[in-house]
């Protein structure tokens, strides 16, 4: 058994991201790597409403849209777990209660379905008072449209005031966290957050788990990222303490196996808040590695090698990797690895 926090989803050690959908993959490929996900056991899509409108000619949607095209060919709705977030589509960005409920009326529309399993606060929003966005939240899970709330991409301050602010409210509080965290990101995640999930019983799904394909083994140096999509995102792990990182993962892989991304989805696991780490693929080729992650078991040995390894990047880098709040509105989520 693999539950989300105290819900009762009880979900395959990974969840398959949908930022590709629409981005980097079209619908064709995004239904083969579906089927193939869920042919292997997989059980849980992480996708948001607002993929993939940093994307030239896109609105927001695109990848919901897919999902739900993938959806309506299908009779094992039960069997899965839908999750997508709200705050980041052009039309209803924020946490505004109107926006939150529009957002989710929306994604209902796009997904076609009923009732969505799990639905984010896809980041902070300030500039609401955070009263009126739990109630917004805790009104869309009354009403049977929501199943559970999680909160993206929030302090663990936040989160502490949106657990007190549902106790007081008598709303259902959040089940489930997901934040940045990975081998090269692990502050200021393991000072906070983690702590928290524990003290509070909540689910962790962390998405960038493969620092936007720096832990997938592709590269090896600086030069070959050059042209990548994420190009720019991935070069800011090219030190020697993160070429380190990746040493490690590949020494650790060709001992057992398996491909570096493995490896390091094994090792996010081995965590032991972490229900579950989100990752996307493009191809059911590139699929392969993800599902082998979430099956490997790595021993003590290899878990404090990359503890170790990891850790020696230093607080300065890790944290700067987790520039979730601060990005251009119309330049892809750190969500969208």
């Amino acid at each position: 058994m693999n539950f989300v926090g105290a819900s009762d989803l009880d979900i395959f050690p990974l969840v398959l991201g949908g930022n590709t959908f629409g981005w980097t993959s079209g619908e064709e490929e995004s239904h083969e790597v579906l089927s193939a996900f869920v042919a292997e056991g997989g059980t849980m899509i992480d996708t948001a409403d607002g993929y993939s409108h940093w994307v030239p000619g896109h609105t927001g949607g695109e990848s919901e849209l897919i999902l739900g095209s993938w959806l309506a060919g299908r009779d094992d709705r039960d069997d899965l777990v839908i999750a997508t977030k709200a705050g980041s589509h052009p039309e209803h960005r924020g946490l505004s209660a109107r926006a939150v409920k529009a957002a989710a009326e929306a994604s209902l529309a796009r997904l076609g379905i009923d009732t969505i399993d799990l639905y984010y606060a896809h980041r902070d929003d300030p500039a609401v008072p955070l009263e009126e966005t739990v109630r917004a939240f805790g009104d869309l899970v009354q009403s049977g449209k929501v199943r559970y709330i999680g909160l993206s991409n929030f302090s663990p301050e936040r989160v502490r005031e949106w657990l007190r602010l549902s106790a007081e409210l008598g709303v259902p509080r959040p089940v489930a966290l997901q934040p940045h965290y990975n081998l090269v990101a692990r502050s200021p995640y393991e000072d906070g957050v983690a702590p928290l999930a524990r003290s509070e019983g909540l689910g962790v799904l962390p998405h960038s788990a493969l620092a936007s394909g720096f832990l997938s083994g592709k590269y090896r140096s600086a030069a070959d990222a050059v042209g990548a999509e994420r190009a720019a995102r991935v070069s800011r792990f090219f030190s020697p303490a993160g070429l380190a990182v990746l040493d490690e993962l590949h020494r650790i892989g060709s001992r057992l196996g398996e491909e570096p991304a493995s490896v390091a989805l094994a090792w996010l696991r081995s965590r032991g808040e972490v229900t579950a780490p989100i990752a996307s693929a493009r191809t059911v080729v590139q699929l392969t590695s993800l599902l082998a992650g979430a099956r490997l078991e790595l021993n003590r040995e290899d878990v404090r090698a990359l503890n170790e390894a990891s850790a020696k990047l230093g607080r300065t880098q890790s944290a700067g990797a987790q520039s979730t709040d601060t990005q251009a509105e119309d330049a892809p989520p750190e969500d969208a690895p």
